[in-house]
């Protein structure tokens, strides 16, 4: 069988994507596997390293601040649905997996314009304008969230659950080993910040301005930065804490802070965390969904349809994560912090609200459905 797989330009795309990819490779292990992606972003460099072929496409999103942009984008997509077409007319997938992003909208488009059976994953509560777009040429659409009749044919709705990575699910990783990597002191809670992949100029701030009072509060803390962000944060971390060090290249260590532009050890990370905060992707709740992380979500504004603000307030409406708005940020997000990881019992309440909302094997289940759809297409 074959399958083509494509999304991405966010970690919030590409890691569930490697997991259903690693899911059918699991079931079927001859299967072969292409993902389309955009050229430029960091799924070229991520998927390959997963092991899979990818090809890229010359496309990029809609602007919604600077509409005349849009002409460009428009021919763009034009020309990499051209393209796409080709690379699906060759690679002759039994199955096309569109995982959101806009990709994945030229991607799916020349799938369904050859007649290759598609089926999507919605990963947010409200559905990205990409996925409705397609939703009429999907015969699956795999959702992580009940309500999405509101969004797509009642038929066609799947509730799986969002993949998430797998090697943050080991159970058997050494607490000790964890606390080494970060150069941490294991008596002491953990703070954990991931602003996503791409980092969060306004989680950043708020951290950066207030790391002081952090510090001082008898607590540590694994800080995320984004690569974009890190060597002007290592900067000033290092003329404020007087390090030696000239070069702004990550990690940063000092007392009581482990600062990485990247954390590629999460299962580590989210093994010692006794708080996160986080950008409210879809994929990033549901790590801390599974893994009953007490939480502060911060959205971004910066998304279709504000879809990161629908995620957190799903949560924070079952008491399962506090919801700090972007803008409020840099005035309160601290001292929720602060106040959240010394109330143990606060912290018991959210980490077995969070749990409740969990989905196991969602990557499995995912795989389940395209391997159905794929074994319905070759009885017809």
């Amino acid at each position: 069988m074959k399958f083509l797989i494509s999304g991405g330009g966010t970690g919030g795309h590409i890691f569930p994507a490697i997991s259903i990819a690693n899911a059918l490779r699991e079931v079927e292990p001859n299967c072969e596997i292409l993902f389309v992606g955009a050229n430029g972003r960091m799924e070229m460099e991520r998927i390959p390293d997963a092991g899979y072929n990818i090809v890229g496409l010359d496309i990029q999103g809609l602007e919604r601040k600077k509409i005349c942009k849009n002409f460009k984008v428009v021919f763009n997509f034009i020309k990499s649905y051209i393209k796409a077409k080709s690379i699906v007319h060759n690679f002759a997938p039994d199955v096309a997996i569109g995982v959101g992003g806009y990709v994945s909208a030229a991607a799916m488009r020349a799938a369904a314009s050859l007649n290759v059976t598609i089926v999507l994953q919605e990963q947010n509560s409200f559905a990205g304008i990409t996925n409705k777009f397609l939703a009429k040429k999907a015969s699956k659409i795999c959702v992580a969230y009940d309500g999405m009749e509101r969004f797509f044919e009642k038929s066609k709705i799947v509730l799986t659950g969002n993949p998430v990575r797998q090697n943050i699910l080991n159970s058997n990783i050494n607490i000790k080993e964890a606390y080494e990597h970060f150069r941490l002191d294991s008596s002491k809670k953990t703070l954990l910040i991931i602003g996503g992949s791409l980092g969060a100029k306004t989680i950043n701030e708020s951290i950066l301005g207030n790391i002081d009072e952090l510090l001082k509060s008898d607590f540590q803390v694994i800080w995320q930065t984004g690569k974009y962000y890190f060597p002007e944060i290592a900067k000033n971390l290092k003329e404020r804490y007087n390090q030696s060090s000239k070069t702004e290249q990550s990690p940063l260590c000092i007392e009581n802070l482990f600062v990485a532009d990247f954390i590629s050890a999460m299962d580590y990370a989210y093994r010692i965390a006794d708080v996160v905060i986080s950008r409210a992707g879809a994929s990033s709740i549901s790590e801390l969904c599974l893994l009953a992380k007490p939480s502060i979500l911060v959205p971004s504004p910066n998304v279709s349809e504000n879809h990161q603000y629908h995620n957190a307030m799903s949560l924070a409406n079952k008491n399962a994560t506090i919801l700090v708005e972007d803008h409020m940020a840099e005035q309160i997000l601290t001292k929720q912090a602060i106040d959240l990881i010394q109330d143990d019992n606060r912290l018991k309440i959210l980490s077995e609200n969070i749990q409740k909302l969990a989905f196991a094997d969602s990557a499995k289940k995912i795989a389940q459905v395209v391997l159905q759809q794929a074994k319905r297409k070759n009885i017809k």
